[in-house]
């Protein structure tokens, strides 16, 4: 029974630990957001590099 008094005390101060720690960094959301900007970003410059490309090479002149 002392052994799981002690495990129960233990537990009870780790989590009083944590909870009373309040700088424990960036929230997850904020960096989805600029990784999904950074990704929609990508994408446009992607498409539009691609759509240029097309269009080059289709003013090249066909072969005699």
């Amino acid at each position: 029974m002392s052994f799981l008094v002690h495990l129960q005390v233990a537990l009870a101060a780790r989590l009083a630990e944590l909870r009373s720690d309040r700088e424990r960094g960036d929230s997850p959301v904020p960096t989805a957001v600029i990784i999904f900007g950074l990704v929609a970003a990508a994408i446009t410059v992607t498409a539009l590099v691609a759509t240029r490309a097309e269009d080059w090479m289709n003013a090249i002149p066909a072969a005699p």
